[in-house]
């Protein structure tokens, strides 16, 4: 009978981490110990009642550093905390001897990538980063469409995606963009990637708009020209969808709607697999999707270039933009 993989979770407390803690148990692991400085972590209950719990980082490494040395280290370590510290974790995990398992955003800027794949051969450890849209079958199947349609073909994308937040984002973490890495970063990441993934390199990357709560602009890729709007402001969600729920996402290629909303939460479990399986993505395939939000967090507003998203002009007409870069 084969050991089930021994896992590891910090920041078992976070919003995230039901997702991560299914995973484990669907894939057939065992979770050892977990870390969350707050202590508010009962959704272990669910899971993995019998699992070592810390709330001190001190404390956490001295249990992973003596489960090590008696031959009992965990095999995964998977990372939920805040995203300003998920190159640290992704450090420790190498230096333990645990191949780690990072939610996106891996880490907040490219360089980052470079002294985790120094580790990376050092350890002869694996990153594995969690890039679930590529797994999605809609998304995979638009992917075979692109790639198998005219060489020449460059298809016109709207991305919006508004996923409103209340006050309290703004005082947490989240709203501190050295610790978040602003708006795109944090809840855009992975809808870059899969556009990387589908449509080809980046060759343009245009920003528009760029505030607390709102970002905007324009792409262009290999086989695309893609204007883009995140927001977690309420008022963006249109109103006819705000009198049924407080979040918007639409994609559409060639004017076509792209529906993946079904099958979205189970991917975590189906990256798990992947990473088990020894496939799962590398720091190679996630570089594209840190650089382009890297880009948009520190570069200058170019509001006359490339084809702006409409919801940004609702924006500016309503005189909200008023305190941010743009205005």
């Amino acid at each position: 009978m084969n050991t089930p993989p021994r896992f590891a979770l910090i920041g078992v407390g976070g919003f995230v981490a039901p997702r991560h803690l299914r995973a484990i148990k669907e894939v057939g692991g065992a979770l050892e110990v977990a870390l969350d400085p707050n202590d508010s972590v009962g959704i272990m209950d669910s899971y993995f009642p019998q699992a070592r719990f810390f709330t001190e980082f001190e404390r956490f490494d001295r249990y992973i550093d003596l489960c090590r040395r008696r031959g009992e280290g965990v095999d995964f370590m998977s990372i939920c905390s805040p995203n300003y510290l998920h190159d640290s974790n992704v450090r420790f995990a190498l230096r333990s001897g645990a191949d780690a398992i990072c939610e996106k955003p891996l880490v907040l800027n490219p360089h980052n990538i470079d002294g985790l794949q120094t580790l990376e051969e050092e350890t002869g450890r694996k990153v594995n980063t969690i890039l679930q849209l590529r797994l999605h079958p809609t998304i995979i199947a638009l992917r075979e469409k692109i790639l198998s349609g005219p060489k020449d073909a460059v298809a016109d994308v709207s991305l919006t995606y508004v996923t409103s937040r209340g006050r309290w984002y703004h005082s947490s973490w989240k709203g501190d963009e050295a610790k978040s890495g602003g708006i795109a970063t944090n809840i855009g990441v992975h809808f870059y990637d899969m556009l990387s993934f589908v449509f080809g390199d980046l060759v343009r990357n245009v920003v528009h708009y760029r505030a607390a709560d709102r970002a905007a602009g324009y792409l262009e890729y290999e086989r695309a020209r893609v204007r883009w709007f995140l927001s977690i402001n309420i008022d963006d969600v249109p109103p006819a969808v705000r009198e049924k729920q407080s979040t918007f996402r639409s994609i559409t290629v060639d004017g076509e709607e792209i529906e993946f909303s079904d099958g979205f939460t189970d991917l975590h479990t189906a990256s798990y697999r992947e990473v088990i399986a020894g496939r799962g993505f590398s720091l190679a395939e996630v570089r594209p999707s840190i650089a382009t939000v890297a880009h948009i967090r520190n570069a200058p507003l170019e509001p006359d270039e490339g084809e702006a998203h409409p919801f940004l002009a609702t924006v500016l007409a309503s005189g909200e933009g008023r305190n941010d870069e743009r205005a």
